[in-house]
């Protein structure tokens, strides 16, 4: 068996799912909308089931697609691309793994800055490749850029950034990702750029591309993600911006993990980001309300929530609400105990985690998120009998 995989346990994300459906509880765990997704996607998608095409598209992607993401990117982030920029890949993760399977040779050291999605680690190693994790530090989670440079070394060959971040929410400033993109240049780096949260940032912070970046044209990887742009997670449809250095062997290794993306999918994602300015700014005003909503409700019960910027998520800190205890212990106890899963942080980590640590999806209906609020200000109530 392949060591990468032999040992490894089920993910996180579906444990904690799973522990929802045995008992009942309220899934705020895994991260996605509690909704069918916006109409004018779903009529797109099932009109074009009934007319075709539905052989193989291009592996690249469908013109059409390749196209609006082009323009999508130009219209909101001012990036000078082409169709020819682009690949569509079977949702993120596949292009994460593409990316790192085309520019990682076996023993190639890759710099991951943890907390982190936890797909990265095995896909470095099952490319042959060395992770070595830097960590960002709460609250402020400020990119580590001397603890970044004192990472590199001859076999450091890419870094994987994550902006904005999950699990933390944070949304790094201009100044991070230029010191960030220095270091890249003066030492002849990859950047694999997952930004699939960029539609979802609130407080009118402002998302900056990494491949945008002085000295990052040719050696950035943008990653993008449909179902996080239009909370629609199952359809797993993303995509790839890079310069043709970049692109050529990211291609070459999408053509032999999925090869192509259902074409009917494709034609309403291009639909979709063809949507005028209202119904991004509608989609984003929603979840900032949500995650105002959430927020408000927790720290009412007594809970530390650390500041979220970004992405569908709120981070609580158990140990300053006063629980004490380990962050995977205490959330497999949570569905049994409040009627509530989540994510403990330390799932996000290669080196020993901040202490008590959970992540809250806020993507959900104001009712689910009232029940839940309530049942964990109760288990809150519950753990401090002093109070």
């Amino acid at each position: 068996m392949n060591p990468v995989y032999a040992a490894m346990a089920t993910t996180i994300f579906e444990e904690m799912s799973g522990l929802a459906r045995e008992t009942g509880a309220i899934n705020l765990g895994q991260g996605f909308p509690d909704s069918i997704g916006p109409e004018e996607l779903l009529r797109a998608a099932a009109d074009a089931v009934l007319a075709g095409p539905n052989q193989y598209p291009p592996s690249a992607g469908m013109p059409v697609l390749r196209a609006a993401v082009a323009d999508y990117y130009r219209r909101f982030q001012s990036l000078d691309i082409a169709a020819g920029d682009v690949l569509v890949t079977s949702g993120a993760t596949e292009a994460i793994a593409a990316s790192l399977l085309a520019v990682i040779s076996p023993g190639d050291e890759v710099i991951l800055i943890e907390p982190m999605y936890d797909a990265y680690r095995p896909l470095v190693e099952r490319a042959g490749g060395v992770a070595r994790a830097v960590t960002l530090r709460p609250p402020e989670w400020r990119l580590p850029i001397d603890g970044l440079a004192a990472a590199i070394g001859p076999r450091t060959r890419a870094i994987v950034l994550n902006n904005p971040n999950n699990p933390t929410g944070r949304v790094f400033a201009h100044d991070e990702l230029a010191a960030l993109a220095a270091l890249c240049v003066a030492h002849d780096l990859v950047v694999i750029s997952d930004e699939v949260w960029e539609a979802v940032v609130f407080d009118h912070a402002a998302h900056v591309p990494m491949i945008a970046l002085p000295g990052m044209a040719d050696r950035a990887v943008k990653i993008g993600s449909a179902g996080k742009i239009f909370g629609l997670t199952g359809w797993k449809v993303g995509f790839v911006v890079a310069g043709p250095r970049l692109l050529q062997p990211i291609s070459r290794a999408h053509q032999f993990l999925t090869f192509t993306t259902p074409p009917n999918l494709q034609i309403a994602v291009a639909h979709g980001l063809g949507l005028d300015d209202a119904f991004f700014s509608d989609s984003r005003a929603a979840l900032e309300r949500s995650r105002d909503h959430l927020a408000t409700r927790l720290a009412a019960a007594g809970f530390t929530v650390l500041p979220s910027q970004g992405t569908y998520f709120l981070t609580v800190d158990l140990a300053a609400s006063g629980v004490s205890g380990d962050d995977t212990t205490l959330a497999r106890r949570m569905p049994h105990e409040a009627g509530v899963a989540s994510i403990p942080l330390s799932s996000f980590y290669m080196n020993p985690a901040p202490a008590g640590l959970i992540r809250l999806c806020f993507a959900k209906p104001d009712e689910m998120l009232d029940e839940a609020a309530a049942r964990l200000g109760k288990w809150l109530s519950d753990q401090r009998p002093g109070d």
